[in-house]
């Protein structure tokens, strides 16, 4: 069984840092709109999409910030950790195909209340930088070691097919 395991306040240091890759698919923007309600067209409707200033179909900019809590509860820090706020730049879009890689770096300590602020960059393949920001967190302060929890299968069915 795979494992997650926190890095701790005291185990951290400005610089360490962690990172995910991903790439986009159909499916995650559908998944996403399925579960946000965020049905905007410029993430769903490639007719209107291709009117629009970006000219095709985007990511929700949300799900790219998905990915950053993502890499906050499961690797940096990891469990136990306190999301408290998070600053986001979106700099270009995210299209279908894209592989994003989420880095985030530990930025400043503030050892009085165990907060951390991380770096946050998601870079497409091209080197560009997609979204930046900066998440601030309390850090856990034990050691926690816990199973990988299995995420459900989903199905995604379109009602205007039927």
């Amino acid at each position: 069984m795979e494992m997650i395991t926190n890095r701790t306040f005291d185990e951290m240091h400005v610089g360490d840092s962690a990172d995910l890759v991903r790439t986009l698919t159909q499916r995650d923007i559908e998944l996403f709109a399925a579960v946000s309600g965020d049905v905007n067209p410029a993430h769903l409707d490639p007719e209107f999409a291709k009117s629009d200033m970006f000219h095709g179909i985007i990511a929700h900019g949300m799900w790219g910030a998905a990915l950053i809590s993502t890499v906050l509860g499961t690797e940096l820090p990891g469990p136990g950790t306190i999301y408290l706020d998070q600053t986001l730049q979106f700099r270009h879009p995210v299209r279908i195909g894209d592989t994003v890689t989420v880095t985030l770096a530990v930025a400043e300590k503030f050892p009085k209340n165990n907060r951390i602020n991380l770096d946050c960059k998601a870079i497409n393949q091209k080197g560009e930088v997609v979204i930046s920001g900066m998440a601030t967190v309390i850090a856990p302060t034990e050691k926690i070691t816990r199973p990988r929890v299995a995420v459900p299968e989903v199905e995604i069915h379109d009602k205007s097919a039927t």
